[in-house]
């Protein structure tokens, strides 16, 4: 988890088809370590205090007009002064052209120059977003990732109590697979966790005895799912006699995951327990808690009333 994650920069450019102006030699090498962005506003200006190089810079209409306000000595010093603190790209939105002076500074420097069509603001958003989900912190957990009702139940569990088994029969009911054995989790926001699969495991599960079933071929495309948002855990273990499980719903339990805590359930698993219709019902009480209502709290309510 101490790990920095990093994005190329080539990745980058593919995904919103930017155009290259200038390329150095080593762009296929350069990684982008930070979801934030900047508008050189400032730094154009001479205001160099806490300026990050690890951050992409994008000029809008108010930074090309305000370079090319200046005399050709002028830009060519301001911009000189900028790439010199070697940020990690020099993006012109709105399909602004580049300056002679920039293109010659670029070059000297190593900067890449890329381009795009897109508003200033629509730009800046979809970048942010794209950068916070390919740099956000990750973990890898031992379980099972389903979509159940448009809510993400994460299954965990010791090996053999039963996850697999879980998700088949709830794919054969109508849900949707995401992950089976190691679930990708990332932390989006404070508030949102998105669990995926590992690329070489994706769409596959393993049933002890039949050994590894393709989902996506057997039940189709709609059983599966790349990613979902992780809205609720199950904790699944054998049943121990005498331990006294939670049979009203009263205690709230979370899991914290990433620094952001999660609605969390102890499962007892035993023979004869449905477990697909256990998480069905874990899924939609979840929703129903999320508007508002929670049925147990209203059942003690009324318990009380009654006893008094």
């Amino acid at each position: 988890m101490d790990e920095r994650n990093t994005v190329l920069l080539k990745k980058v450019i593919d995904e919103f088809k930017l155009e290259v102006l200038y390329a150095p030699e080593n762009l296929e090498e350069i990684l982008v370590s930070c979801a934030d962005i900047t508008r050189p506003g400032l730094p154009l200006a001479g205001f160099f205090d806490h300026f990050d190089p690890e951050r992409m810079e994008i000029l809008g209409n108010m930074e090309h007009i305000f370079l090319s306000k200046l005399t050709s000595e002028e830009r060519t010093a301001r911009l000189t002064e900028l790439f010199s603190h070697h940020p990690v790209a020099l993006i012109l939105a709105r399909g602004l052209p580049a300056h002679p002076e920039m293109l010659a500074m670029a070059e000297k420097f190593g900067i890449p120059i890329l381009s795009t069509s897109q508003t200033t603001s629509a730009f800046v958003a979809a970048l942010i977003a794209s950068l916070n989900l390919s740099l956000a912190p990750r973990v890898t957990r031992h379980g099972v990732l389903v979509e159940v009702y448009g809510e993400g139940i994460l299954m965990l569990g010791d090996s053999g109590v039963g996850k697999s088994e879980t998700a088949i029969e709830l794919i054969k009911r109508g849900h949707r697979l995401i992950a089976d054995d190691a679930v990708e989790i990332k932390r989006v926001s404070a508030k949102t966790l998105v669990g995926t699969a590992p690329e070489i495991i994706r769409h596959y599960v393993e049933l002890r005895g039949i050994g590894i079933i393709d989902v996506r071929r057997i039940f189709g495309m709609g059983a599966v799912k790349e990613s979902e948002k992780i809205d609720l855990v199950l904790n699944m273990e054998q049943w121990v006699e005498g331990k006294m499980y939670d049979r009203f719903g009263l205690d709230s339990e979370t899991i914290n995951i990433l620094g952001n805590e999660v609605p969390a359930i102890t499962i007892p698993v035993r023979p004869g327990r449905n477990l697909a219709v256990i998480v069905e019902i874990a899924a939609m009480n979840n929703r129903l808690k999320k508007t508002g209502y929670n049925t147990a709290e209203e059942f003690n309510k009324k318990l009380m009333a009654m006893m008094q």
